[in-house]
This record gives structure tokens, sequence and C-alpha cells, in this order.
């Protein structure tokens, strides 16, 4: 309140308003929610149902909102790394019988953070193996959904870019992040939605990095595993900005 109320009567500094200068950032950074934005449980229960399912005959929109929030949650990748993803034949190898795909970004992409021990920019995603216990855990397998979505937008596309356009005129032409971002926030919204439930206010396309990170940290994976998928350059940062308090 104090930098706001400050910065209203004074000009930037070294081009930075005052709030984004590294000193004012450095006495008060930013710190993480400890409370998860969203139930992660909530979300793929709705993605379990119409109008998420069946997969195979759902709507466009469905199965792209669907498989972006997929990707995002078993990825732990930022939606700009997602966009860069390629439908090229040396981009993207499905594994024998579906059993994994490999989800390389196109030629000359560079990362955010572009130098990091913990950078690995492929992508390998195994398919949720069938549980007899509970067999529509299949449903949210990762690779069935990427699968289904090369398949269902082979005949439209305009672009070798993965995501792309689902109608209108730009129908096939590559979508752009903010538009996957949303396609993100849309399909928790959604899986809300279906669980009668009003959703959160605030969700961020960003925030199904933390959840799933945690999660999965919650669930046995190692700290080194995460920041090497997350692209994070320090097990510091998911410390500091993305480690939610969530149950295993």
């Amino acid at each position: 309140v104090h930098v706001a109320a400050i910065a209203a009567y004074h000009d930037a500094v070294d081009g930075t308003s005052l709030g984004k200068h590294q000193l004012i950032v450095r006495v008060n950074p930013p710190r993480p929610h400890l409370v998860p934005p969203w139930d992660l449980s909530v979300a793929l229960q709705g993605l379990r149902e119409a109008p998420f399912e069946p997969l195979a005959s759902v709507e466009l929109k469905h199965l792209s909102l669907k498989t972006a929030l997929l990707i995002v949650l078993a990825s732990i990748k930022r939606v700009r790394d997602l966009q860069a993803f390629s439908v090229d034949e040396t981009c993207l190898e499905f594994g024998p019988g579906d059993s994994h795909v490999i989800l390389r970004p196109r030629p000359g992409y560079v990362p955010k953070v572009p130098t990091t021990p913990f950078r690995d920019q492929v992508v390998n995603l195994q398919a949720l193996p069938l549980e007899e216990a509970d067999p529509a855990s299949a449903l949210l397998c990762p690779v069935r959904a990427l699968r289904i979505y090369v398949d269902r937008t082979r005949h439209f596309r305009r672009t070798e870019q993965l995501f792309v356009c689902f109608g209108g005129q730009q129908k096939g032409n590559a979508v752009s992040k903010q538009r996957l971002a949303h396609w993100v926030v849309d399909a928790i919204s959604l899986s809300y939605q279906n669980q009668g439930e009003p959703c959160p206010l605030g969700v961020h396309a960003h925030s199904a990095r933390s959840v799933a990170s945690s999660y999965a940290l919650a669930h046995g994976a190692s700290l080194a595993d995460i920041c090497r998928a997350a692209g994070w350059a320090t097990p510091n940062t998911f410390a500091r900005f993305y480690n939610l308090h969530v149950e295993a």
C-alpha cells in the first residue's frame, strides 16, 4: 500500500515502476498463496464427465480444453512452453500402443529460463494404467487425450503448432498464448460447473503449475524431478513461489 501511494507521485526509477524495482522486491518479496486456489480433485472429476467425455466424439472446444489442462498438469510446463510444442514428426512421438508420448519444442524456441541445470525441454508423458478398482482414471490420461486431439485436428490444421484454434475463421490456425491460457482456465471452470460448484474467483492458468507441482511433491515425486520438469532454476523457486499446502 505504501509503495503504491509513493508511486502515484513519483516517476519510474531506472525505467521500472517502484512496485517492480529490484530494491523494493528484495525488501518485500512476493509470497505464495499457501492454500491451493482451486481443488484439483474437483477439476479432475469434472474432466471425467460430459461435456468432456466421451472424448472421441465431444465438441472440439471441449476436447481442446481438456487436452490443454491435462498436458499442463502432467508436464508442469508454462503455457508459453505448450505453445512451442509441434506436431512435426521430429517433435511429437507416440510410443508403441500409445504407452507414452514425447513432446519437443519447435527448433529455435528459447524458454523463459534458458540456462538452468533443471531445464529439460523434452517432455516424456507416460500413459495412465487401466486400474480395475477405478477404470474412470483412464479418462484422465494425457497421452490418450493428446492422441485423440492430434487425430481429430489433423484434417483442418494449418500449422505445425500443436494447439490450434477449434472454430470460427481462425479454425486450424496456431492458437495464441493468451487464448491457450484461457483454455486452461475454462477447463477448470467447466469442471467445477459439472460438479454443481461455483468456480473460485481469480483462477489463472499459471496456478495449474503450483497445484500440479505441489500435489506431485505430496505424492512422492522428488524435488529435483519437479524442478527439472517445470524448468525452475533452483528448488528455491518452487519453495518460494509455488509450494502449496496440499494433502497427500
